[in-house]
């Protein structure tokens, strides 16, 4: 069932394997030690970067990342005296990944994300949200807006009953069925960190199809290699029932599966956030096709007192291609509320 580790259970009988911490070991612009939280008796791996006194910024995420890409955001902000949390999601990164595929619920991962703010009694949070992390992030701005001093939110949405889910969305639920291209791909011969560094332009389309039709892996520059490793490093040896959780991030969406996708609940804090009147930032991706940027701006434009940055070349994972670029345009946003 895995190459490197044994099968452990939670005193709940629930199954999950843990990656050796040498799987981390080493990655570039990740140097920053790991913390845990208990949740349901298996660990939540987070960050803690920064001056444990400065403004807090929870930065999160969705599939198939973790906590590392966010890396250069959380470099610039703790350098500007940020406290910066950064957790991952039971199933990817650090965190530890259950084998069950049906454990694995959006409203799941939002209760592991409201544990770890309340344990850790953060307060002025600006959150930043982008793809899955924006409705697991965002939930708890609705419910408990007193926490909150201001939203990030980049490349994501929240289901309601008017929201178009666009034909990309959709072709990529339907590859991480069984038998779609991702489901019978992955992890062998593709790997999560081949299909990023093809997400995020840094491998050709015909090189990436190679690896599927032939498992042929190309030679990447050293950049690019380090890139792979990083988003690698998780899964590294955990074979199929190790990525159940970035498994089931497609399969949750709300149009192909209303409850595993808490679709109700995101319905009703979308609703609950259009009286938000604090600090509202839209940094948004334009390259991309998921989630596109006349639907952040439509987003942004519900709120009289929003800000909307397009990234006109960035695509969906537009914190690892341009974080120091969020990262200044966030700074200058909060000099600019300062004035």
């Amino acid at each position: 069932m895995t190459d490197v580790l044994h099968v452990q259970e939670t005193a709940a009988g629930v199954p999950f394997v843990r990656s050796p911490d040498e799987s981390f070991q080493g990655l570039t612009d990740y140097p920053w030690p790991p913390n845990y939280i208990d949740f349901e008796g298996l660990r939540l791996h987070y960050l803690d970067v920064g001056p444990k006194d400065g403004p807090v910024a929870l930065l999160t995420h969705g599939m198939p990342t973790w906590s590392y890409l966010n890396r250069h955001i959380i470099a610039r902000l703790s350098q500007a005296g940020w406290r910066c949390i950064a957790p991952d999601h039971i199933g990817f990164g650090r965190s530890d990944k259950v084998i069950d595929d049906g454990w694995y619920s959006i409203a799941r991962h939002t209760r592991a994300l409201g544990q770890l703010i309340a344990e850790l009694d953060l307060t002025g949070i600006t959150v930043f949200g982008q793809d899955w992390g924006g409705p697991t992030s965002l939930a708890h701005a609705a419910e408990h807006p007193e926490r909150f001093a201001r939203l990030v939110i980049m490349n994501t949405w929240m289901h309601h009953a008017a929201f178009d889910y666009t034909p990309a969305i959709r072709e990529w639920n339907a590859r991480w069925h069984e038998g779609g291209l991702f489901g019978a791909n992955v992890p062998e011969p593709l790997s999560l960190g081949w299909l990023m560094t093809r997400a995020t332009g840094r491998l050709k389309g015909a090189d990436f199809f190679g690896i599927i039709e032939k498992a042929a892996y190309p030679e990447l520059g050293a950049e690019a290699d380090a890139v792979r490793r990083g988003y690698d490093a998780p899964h590294a040896g955990l074979g199929h029932a190790g990525h159940a959780g970035p498994r089931r991030f497609p399969l949750s969406l709300p149009f192909d599966n209303p409850e595993g996708g808490n679709a109700d609940a995101q319905a009703r804090h979308f609703a609950a956030l259009e009286t938000w009147t604090k600090p509202i930032h839209f940094i948004w991706g334009g390259a991309d096709d998921v989630f596109t940027e006349a639907w952040g701006r439509a987003w942004a434009a519900r709120f009289p007192q929003a800000t909307f940055d397009p990234l006109p070349d960035a695509g969906h994972f537009l914190q690892d291609t341009h974080g120091d670029e969020i990262a200044e345009i966030f700074l200058r946003r909060i000099a600019e509320t300062a004035r």
